[in-house]
């Protein structure tokens, strides 16, 4: 099968063109974001591959049914960006990864948690000036700490078994318990008590309508004083402007963040040469006791790998039974009121 790879970098090429060869696909890859606008490039394409920050409504689906494509493959767990109703309704299949190194992310959250900690980030800087001076850069064990796992799929497991290793205390919230997360020693209680009791919360749900702002100001004026906060899911589960309210006013000791709501105009492009145009992400970069990384919890060559195989066996489930076992739909969005995680 023939498909288009939207918003491709080097590492895409790297691995998932080498993984469609493997396969047997050819893969063509545009450095553009798959949007309406450009949906015209997928002309003469059966599938396009697409990743989290591009836009993929419904008059994006139009334009690629018009253009012929019949399945759009997601190099990404999360299926946000998708108009899954308009799919269905023009008949475009949606697949995407579930699983491809849930350690990956897991790791990347726990090393958040360690710099902000340790403020790894704040002497990082002073030792390359000659500044060897401890001031100001006391810590905190993590050993003893109570973290609270919102989301306990693939990932929130990942991430419990490592904080178990640090002796943290563990507890949990989900709308479904997990008996991996339960053998860990974790305890599932309700999300405001999780708030309330831990000094370390972190976020592995997908971004669902029911998870839209789970964390705003009202969930952040619930966490205990001086709390530490982590967010590697997907960046719209967390209201920013009620970060930088508990930043203000010290009710969250410190956040650890490597995912924003509006990071489709910021991550994976080198800015560094531009005055940065969104005044909330640029207010967050103010604090000392907030650390920001651009969306690298996936990447890792494990995962990348994984991701690659993961979306050319897809399309090659799709290639010779119409359908795939990753498929995604709009059915998968229903669920409890807002407020409940579905991880």
């Amino acid at each position: 099968m023939k498909f288009a790879v939207f918003s491709a970098k080097s590492y895409d090429r790297d691995t998932l063109g080498l993984a469609a060869r493997n396969a047997g696909h050819e893969a063509v890859f545009f450095a553009h974001h798959l949007n309406a606008l450009t949906a015209a490039s997928a002309k003469g394409f059966a599938a396009v591959c697409a990743f989290v920050n591009d836009q993929i409504d419904k008059p994006c689906l139009a334009a690629l049914q018009e253009a012929g494509v019949r399945v759009i493959a997601l190099r990404c767990a999360g299926f946000n960006q998708v108009d899954l109703r308009a799919a269905g309704q023009l008949g475009i299949a949606v697949c995407r990864v579930p699983a491809y190194s849930p350690e990956a992310v897991a790791e990347l959250t726990v090393a958040l948690m360690l710099t902000l900690a340790r403020k790894i980030h704040k002497s990082y800087l002073r030792v390359r000036e000659g500044n060897f001076s401890l001031e100001g850069l006391v810590g905190m064990n993590l050993h003893g700490k109570t973290v609270g796992l919102i989301g306990t799929g693939r990932i929130g497991i990942c991430a419990a078994t490592i904080l178990r290793g640090f002796g943290c205390k563990l507890l949990a919230y989900d709308v479904q318990e997990n008996p991996e997360a339960k053998a860990l020693g974790a305890r599932y209680v309700a999300l405001n008590a999780l708030l309330a009791e831990s000094d370390i919360v972190t976020l592995h749900c997908p971004l669902t309508p029911a998870t839209h702002h789970l964390i705003g100001a009202e969930a952040v004026r619930t966490m205990k004083p001086g709390a530490m906060f982590i967010n590697t899911s997907r960046g719209a589960i967390v209201d920013a402007q009620a970060l930088i309210e508990a930043l203000k006013n010290g009710r969250l000791g410190a956040v650890g963040l490597d995912v924003y709501e509006e990071e489709s105009d910021l991550f994976f492009e080198d800015l560094s040469d531009q005055i940065l145009q969104d005044d909330v992400f640029a207010q967050l970069l103010t604090f000392p006791n907030v650390v920001i990384t651009g969306h690298q919890g996936f990447f890792t060559i494990e995962a990348l790998q994984a991701i690659a195989e993961v979306t050319c066996a897809n399309l090659t489930e799709f290639e010779k039974r119409g359908i795939c076992n990753n498929a995604v739909s709009e059915s998968m969005l229903a669920g409890p009121a807002k407020g409940a995680v579905k991880s």
